[in-house]
């Protein structure tokens, strides 16, 4: 039997509408899916109707499918000749342990494709008024995350309390209090402009606005948790006078035809 191939898709930050064309042209495609927890079921719903299901998403400090495992699942299924479709939410390269899964798949010499799509460090804070950067403001952007593989070396948040620009930490709700602390100690000011964004692009979206001294209470008084997005940075300011409703978008074959014919 012929290999199959597998397409490492990214699915963006929630709103499932913001999926690329050639993503959901896969999804459609797919004999098999992969994915991911945070992704919007309304993507899953477009898959055909005989196209294998498989949910290997994971939660903070609980992984039951280690990532071994889904390295695995897609070169089971992609030597059995299946179209797979490893689904992830933002991009497959940002964070998403894309990499780890291509570098799985070419050892075996498998055909796949990587489908970028928009990580929530930039989508998701453009969709609550903060974009990444601004003439007037901020001239650089640093996507850290605050959870690390364990064994490597933990952040250095002194040296990133030192960077210029808008500093945005994607699986950091849990050590927001930690990190703030360390990088007011870093010598950034504790009135630095702060936020955390959850459920990011989606229409139920919450935000909290605050400084790096006092967003731990703004946290608690919006009752936000992770998953969520960080931002420090003096974009966070803008976000009264860019924050704008989100049109509603159906991704049904309908309402897409004439957007795939383009």
């Amino acid at each position: 039997m012929n290999k199959g191939k597998v397409w490492l898709v990214g699915a963006g930050p929630g709103d499932p509408s913001l999926i690329t064309v050639k993503g959901l042209h896969c999804i459609r495609e797919a004999t098999v899916i992969v994915h991911d927890r945070l992704v919007n079921p309304k993507l899953i719903a477009q898959a055909p109707d005989n196209c294998q299901i498989i949910n290997v998403g994971k939660t903070p400090n609980h992984h039951p499918v280690p990532q071994e495992q889904i390295n695995q699942i897609l070169i089971d299924h992609a030597l059995a000749g299946k179209n797979v479709v490893r689904l992830k939410g933002g991009d497959p390269y940002v964070f998403g342990r894309g990499g780890e899964e291509a570098e799985s798949l070419s050892r075996h010499k498998i055909a796949f494709e990587i489908i970028p799509g928009i990580s929530s460090s930039i989508g998701g804070l453009a969709y609550a008024g903060i974009p990444v950067t601004h003439r007037d403001y901020s001239s650089s952007f640093h996507v850290v995350t605050g959870h690390l593989c364990q064994g490597n070396e933990p952040q250095n948040w002194h040296a990133l309390a030192k960077t210029e620009g808008t500093l945005i930490i994607l699986m950091g709700m849990t050590r927001q209090e930690e990190i703030c602390k360390l990088l007011i100690e870093g010598g950034k000011s504790p009135d630095t402009p702060a936020a955390a964004v959850m459920y990011a692009s989606q229409p139920r979206q919450k935000i909290a606005k605050g400084t790096l001294s006092t967003l731990k209470q703004e946290i608690e008084n919006q009752k936000l948790h992770a998953p969520a997005l960080i931002v420090i940075g003096n974009v966070v300011n803008l976000s009264e006078i860019l924050s704008f409703a989100s049109t509603q978008v159906d991704i049904s074959h309908e309402s897409l035809q004439l957007v795939e014919a383009m």
